[in-house]
């Protein structure tokens, strides 16, 4: 019954933070998105494969996705931005001000279509990770992170899912602590990740966070 249970909430969760992801009429290049995005190269590398493990790789992630978060961390966390939107991220403070939303949208784009590396999983935290990552904590009611990211991690690009197989381990960590302890609230009003990352210890974290980095 709890496994059945934990399937119906996280299919009416996904439904839902599709829902508020929202649609965009403004459709993104990706040409034009590569000459915008110099700026950016400094931390995300110039085809999006940081070669740094706290700032995110953006390459091949899902263009509805990093539009999103693109917007969330506009927004940072001003008074005016609707629940479960809005992204405080220290190092991107004001660097997104005086970009309009077709700017948003071809930077997305041009991301979206360049190709993630992968990296390498630590051998002895992949059985932990990899329980965790496709079976989840079905007794304490938490789905596994294949109902949202996809067994290999692809993710969803069109629910906008983030794709998370091959993501730096050290800001895949940062980000799951981040939601368990509400420094980080943008997973929308059902306020998935915060639920399943409050299940999570610390050595949860670096085991399903290694595990991630490696899949592919």
């Amino acid at each position: 019954m709890n496994k059945v249970l934990v399937s119906l909430l996280l299919t009416l969760g996904m439904s839902a933070v599709a829902q508020a992801a929202g649609n965009t009429a403004i459709v993104g290049d990706a040409e034009a998105g590569k000459a915008k995005t110099a700026v950016c190269g400094a931390c995300h590398g110039a085809d999006g494969n940081s070669p740094a493990p706290n700032f995110p790789k953006l390459a091949g992630q899902g263009e509805r996705y990093l539009l999103k978060q693109l917007h969330d961390i506009k927004a940072g966390t001003a008074p005016t931005a609707e629940a479960g939107t809005g992204r405080k991220v220290l190092e991107m403070t004001g660097m997104l001000d005086n970009l309009s939303e077709q700017d948003l949208a071809d930077i997305a784009a041009y991301f979206s279509h360049q190709g993630m590396s992968v990296g390498a999983a630590d051998p002895a935290l992949v059985e932990r990770g990899q329980a965790l990552f496709r079976g989840g904590k079905i007794e304490e009611g938490m789905p596994a992170c294949t109902g949202c990211h996809s067994p290999d991690g692809a993710g969803n690009a069109a629910a906008g899912f983030p794709k998370i197989g091959g993501q730096h381990s050290t800001y895949v960590a940062k980000q799951l602590t981040d939601f368990r302890e509400g420094n980080r609230t943008n997973d929308g009003d059902t306020m998935i990740m915060r639920a399943i990352a409050a299940k999570l210890s610390n050595k949860d974290i670096a085991a399903v966070s290694s595990y991630i980095q490696g899949l592919h």
